[in-house]
Formats: structure tokens, sequence, C-alpha cells
């Protein structure tokens, strides 16, 4: 063999060499791409995701607060409650009606379920749970027996036609006046009012 086709035979195993590391660096190259546009298509879809969750829970809400403002408006109209749209636990499942929003709210505003039948008792005996009772000497309105009833309002404008506004602002009463159900209930028994 000549020097000539020695100095050939290297020449073709570094150009060999020099072709496969450029097809490694291209391979390396294409996984990098390939992964960092799985990862871009990856955070795209977190992104439209999360914006459909959005969307969707802008719609519920929509459809909820126009419901509730259909229910205002012909609780308005005709006089009657409000009705209650929110869930009732299972453990509120033997009330119905106004109680049934109770012990519900009880349960929301903090309490524990043992101290509902204090409130029960207490409102029975104040307005038998009615959202529409009056006191007619004292002025004392609804099922909390607010005296006077306007100062429901601070719970929500509907307090006139609501049991739910009724009963959390009755609920805060209690909650800043005798801490608990139970002491209100304890109180009204020792001095017939609370």
């Amino acid at each position: 063999m000549s020097m000539d086709a020695v100095e050939v035979d290297v020449n073709e195993v570094q150009l060999m060499k020099l072709r496969e590391r450029d097809h490694a660096a291209a391979r390396a190259w294409q996984r990098q791409a390939e992964g960092d546009a799985a990862e871009q298509a990856a955070t795209e879809a977190q992104a439209v995701a999360a914006k459909a969750r959005r969307l969707e829970t802008k719609v519920i809400a929509h459809k909820a607060a126009k419901k509730a403002a259909a229910a205002r408006k012909k609780a308005e109209q005709t006089g009657g409650p409000v009705p209650y749209t929110g869930p009732i636990p299972s453990s509120c499942n033997e009330y119905s009606g106004s109680r049934a929003i109770g012990c519900t709210l009880t349960l929301s505003a903090g309490f524990k379920i043992d101290q509902f039948p204090c409130l029960d008792k207490l409102w029975k005996k104040e307005s038998g749970w009615n959202y529409r009772a009056e006191n007619r000497s004292s002025g004392a309105y609804g099922i909390p027996q607010a005296l006077p009833g306007r100062k429901m309002a601070s719970a929500g404008a509907d307090w006139a036609t609501n049991p739910a506004t009724q009963i959390k602002w009755g609920l805060g009463y209690i909650k800043g006046k005798y801490d608990s159900p139970c002491g209100a209930w304890s109180h009204s028994e020792a001095v017939g009012s609370y």
C-alpha cells in the first residue's frame, strides 16, 4: 500500500468520525427541540385547562346568580320567602324549610351540630321559624326577632323575605353577644328573651 493510499484511508476515517459526530449532535439537538416543544405544549395545555375551569366557574356562578335573582324577584312579587338554593348537609336532613336552612347555616357559621337544638328551641320560641313573624308591640321581626327588623339589612337587602339572610344575621348576633346558640338559649331561659 502506498503512502497516498494510507493517507486517503486516514482522511476517510476522520471524515466518517466527523460525520458521526455531526449526526450525534443533530440527534441530540432534535431530542432537545422535541423535549422543549413537548414542555411548551404541556404548559399551553395547562393554561388552556385553567382558563376553561375559570370560564366554567364563571358560567356556573352566573347561572346560580340568575336563578337566585329570579327567585328573589318572584318572592318580592308574591311576598313569599326567597328559596334557599344552597346544599343541605346530611346532618340536617331531619329538618325542613327554614329549620333546614338554619341547621345548614349554623354549621357554616362554625358551630357544631350539637348547637343546633339550642338554636331550634330559641327560634321556635321567638318566631316559630317564621320569616314574617312580627311582634306588633315591640316591632321585632323575622326568625331571630331582630329589633328593629331593618337591622338585618346588614346581612342582605332581602332581609324582609329571605330566611337565610335573617338566619345569617341572627347567628352573627348570637356569636357576638352570647358566643353560641346554647349560650343564647340559656340566657333566654333565664330572663325570657335574648
